[in-house]
């Protein structure tokens, strides 16, 4: 089998597909509240499409999938497409990552479907600002997702918190405690500049280290967890002494983890992208139909592929090498 390695000799092994760019929220760090142009369901890749690409990607060795969005669940017949992908030969894991809202009804479903484990983004434990940061919706009906994917066995579940400076960061010691009191695994995420102007992603950007210095603040013990729940990926993650769960650290902007990056993403609308943050794109539309050239198409995504994102730098205030994406992250499969 030939291995998907790019120019840094670094393995890739994990596809996130996005199924959609809708989303039943419109959360400040993703979306403006209103006057987005959300893409034409007939420009989508159909099902069929989307397990042909991930036939070719299993074929190099990929055997890691999520499905994302916008929010993946707004989309028809998700648990269908789970199951095509998972009898795919070398498919062995895949996840979904949701705002939770449609979780509940489906969680059992997916989980029969073949979907091993979820993401639930979860950025506040209070009702008023869940409403103030999504701007639609009810934390209510994502506690029941969270507890409907418990019961459905679609576990370890990951809560995803964007941590915003001025918004939610009064809230680190409450997610830290949930994660001792439950076998829950919080991820705080430093927020990224995806399709923002440089002053507004300042203006909220938190850097990491905040969440130990409320751990210390409030006498939390905490150690390392070398391996971490699975599916950890690019995460830190650390345990409260004694606790059920687990918390850890996503600090692409601080101190990326680019010289380990395994994973590629595939657009709702059918463009491969190598790199998160940069411009570049190729579309795996041409190539549908012909194994030959599918494979030639993944085989230059990784001589495109650069070295790193170059977030830290847009930081510091210095230039960057390549273009960035215009794209918001709910347009990219973020």
């Amino acid at each position: 089998m030939t291995e998907l390695k790019d120019r840094y000799d670094r393995k890739h092994t994990y596809l996130r597909i996005s199924v959609t760019d809708r989303c039943n929220l419109r959360c400040l760090y993703c979306m403006p509240e209103e006057g987005m142009t959300f893409m034409d369901r007939d420009s989508l890749l159909t099902y069929d499409q989307i397990a042909e690409v991930v036939q070719t990607a299993a074929g190099f060795g990929i055997s890691k999938l999520r499905i994302t969005g916008g929010e993946p669940l707004v989309r028809p017949g998700i648990a269908g497409l789970i199951a095509t992908l998972k009898s795919i030969r070398g498919i062995e894991e895949i996840s979904l990552t949701t705002n939770g809202l449609l979780l509940g009804p489906q969680a059992a479903a997916l989980k029969l479907a073949g979907l091993d484990r979820v993401n639930i983004s979860l950025d506040t434990l209070d009702s008023a600002r869940f409403r103030f940061i999504a701007r639609r919706g009810r934390l209510d009906k994502v506690l029941e997702g969270i507890e409907a994917a418990a019961e459905a066995g679609l576990g370890p579940i990951k809560l995803n918190c964007v941590l915003l400076k001025g918004v939610n960061e009064d809230e680190i010691g409450r997610f830290l405690r949930l994660s001792a009191e439950k076998p829950l695994h919080v991820r705080f995420i430093e927020y990224m500049p995806i399709g923002h102007d440089d002053a507004g992603w300042r203006d909220h950007y938190l850097p990491l280290s905040r969440v130990a210095e409320e751990a210390d603040r409030l006498g939390l013990a905490y150690e390392p967890l070398p391996e971490g729940p699975a599916g950890n990926g690019p995460s830190e993650n650390y345990r409260i002494l004694g606790g059920e769960g687990s918390f850890g650290l996503i600090h692409p902007v601080s101190n990326h983890f680019c010289a380990n990056c395994n994973r590629l993403r595939l657009t709702a609308e059918g463009d491969l992208k190598p790199c998160l943050y940069w411009v570049d794109e190729l579309s795996v539309r041409p190539a549908l139909g012909s194994a030959q050239a599918m494979r030639e198409l993944f085989m230059k995504a990784m001589r495109i592929k650069p070295e790193n994102h170059e977030m830290a730098a847009l930081l510091a205030g210095d230039a960057q090498s390549h273009v960035p994406t215009g794209r918001r992250m709910s347009q990219i499969g973020g």
